[in-house]
């Protein structure tokens, strides 16, 4: 009888599990999509009855796919800072949940601005809508029977219904993106509470990101907790201050693990906690996020027709042997860390009458590694810890170009994963870990492909110097 941990998976646009073995491979893997609401220009939400619906079911599907196995425990990874509201007494959300893109928010945070650096010292984020805690705010003031109502983010939900009611809590990569949560003393903030109006009463009890915290209503043990990006930094095994990862996906997210110290950040990042492992103390992280890499891809495929599949502009990019001078800024929603500039726009630059689609492909490829180089150089600015290689995963961690061009321009090996679901694999070792199913962690972890740095420094230099001349151009 084969034994394995289940991974859930719950992500902004499907709800995965996969099955892993004692040697970290998949099993079984089953995914469904979840639907996406827009109300009005700047909302976006979920259904919470759907995400628990498609996420038992995907469960359901993987462990059916392995005959007889048992499943030693389960780990949860999430979609961070999407916000559910729920009635204790009857279980049901109060209304859909608010999802971490949602900008509904913003002018409750601009009449917080007095509050942004208390905000800033005790949470390491900034005080923006991305986060859950106006998201929560905005609920409670459109709900009844406060003293019923249970707040969480999609982790607390999930655990909510596999308990079938029993357990209400989180662990503190969650927490932390909620800008209630202290990560200097690990603990719900009074202050912070007090500013934005919410009870106590709502919160989840915070726990550690690995230990056995409950049972499924089917008798499978809980046993680990991150947030997605947490999850994949774990999953890649970046466990030493210095150590950092990509994921590249619509957008992209940069971690940096940075100890056992909060870094704070003067270069736009947001200092958060990448784990806490049962009574160890927590893990720090530094992170940046790129709101725009693998959709300018989708963008050269929709909007301009040069490309008839994502994977084809890798091709049509080697086609050129550089991008002729074109400069690609793709701040479609304005620029991420480290500029914040929301009114930036994207631009083309250094078009000439010899310009062919080649060089814009070749030039949006390079606006990703770009884009990333500038969080590594932020990171770098801030811990004072020079990156020796970066960790990458991904969709678009397949397209070999891409890689060879993020190891030339940031001047450091680029390791590809083996295993590509780092970040459910994440949630797996965490609950593995607090079970005894995996012992020597860092021995599963192998690379695919190692990338390393092959572009002149001068060449670089030059290329860093056209890109921020291009974004100069893009601001404001």
């Amino acid at each position: 009888m084969p034994s394995a941990i289940l991974a859930l998976d719950q992500g902004t646009t499907s709800s995965r599990a996969i099955l892993f073995d004692q040697e970290g491979r998949s099993l079984a893997v089953a995914q469904r999509e979840l639907r996406q609401f827009y109300p009005q220009p700047g909302w976006v939400e979920h259904d919470p009855a759907e995400i628990w619906s498609t996420q038992r079911a995907v469960m359901e599907e993987a462990i059916a796919k392995v005959p007889r196995v048992e499943i030693a425990a389960t780990g949860i990874t999430n979609q961070r800072e999407t916000t559910v509201l729920w009635d204790r007494e009857t279980g049901a959300p109060v209304s859909h949940a608010i999802v971490w893109q949602d900008r509904r928010t913003a002018a409750m945070c601009d009449e917080l601005r007095a509050h942004e650096t208390l905000f800033q010292q005790r949470t390491g984020l900034r005080l923006d809508p991305y986060f859950s805690g106006t998201k929560l705010r905005w609920l409670l003031d459109r709900a009844e029977h406060h003293e019923r109502l249970a707040f969480g983010t999609i982790d607390s939900w999930l655990i909510w219904n596999l308990t079938g009611g029993r357990t209400h809590i989180t662990d503190v990569t969650n927490a932390s993106r909620t800008l209630l949560f202290d990560i200097h003393r690990v603990q719900w903030d009074d202050e912070l509470l007090a500013i934005l109006g919410i009870p106590r009463s709502v919160l989840p009890e915070v726990r550690s990101s690995s230990e056995v915290y409950a049972t499924t209503t089917d008798g499978i043990p809980i046993a680990g907790i991150a947030g997605d990006q947490q999850a994949s930094l774990f999953g890649q095994r970046c466990t030493r201050a210095g150590m950092a990862k990509n994921t590249y996906g619509t957008g992209s997210f940069v971690v940096m693990n940075t100890g056992a110290r909060a870094v704070a950040s003067s270069h736009g990042l947001l200092a958060t906690i990448a784990w806490k492992l049962g009574d160890e103390p927590p893990q720090y992280a530094l992170e940046g996020s790129i709101f725009i890499t693998g959709a300018a891809v989708q963008w050269l495929r929709d909007g301009l027709g040069i490309i008839r599949t994502a994977p084809d502009v890798e091709p049509l990019a080697a086609s050129v042997p550089d991008s002729g001078g074109v400069v690609v800024v793709p701040a479609f929603t304005g620029l991420g860390t480290p500029h914040w500039d929301a009114y930036a726009r994207g631009t083309i630059t250094g078009i000439t009458r010899g310009t062919t689609a080649a060089h814009i492909a070749r030039a949006t490829l390079e606006s990703i590694a770009l884009q990333t180089v500038d969080v590594l150089e932020a990171m770098h600015h801030d811990s004072g810890i020079a990156l020796e290689e970066l960790r990458v995963d991904g969709g678009a961690s397949t397209n070999d170009l891409l890689m060879q061009m993020q190891a030339d321009l940031a001047g450091i090996p680029v390791i590809r994963t083996r295993v590509p679901e780092t970040t459910a694999l994440g949630a797996a070792y965490l609950a593995g870990r607090a079970t005894g199913f995996y012992r020597d962690l860092d021995a599963q972890w192998q690379p695919d492909r190692v990338f390393t740095p092959r572009m002149p420094a001068s060449q670089r230099a030059s290329m860093r110097e056209a890109w921020n001349r291009g974004v100069e151009r893009a601001k404001g």
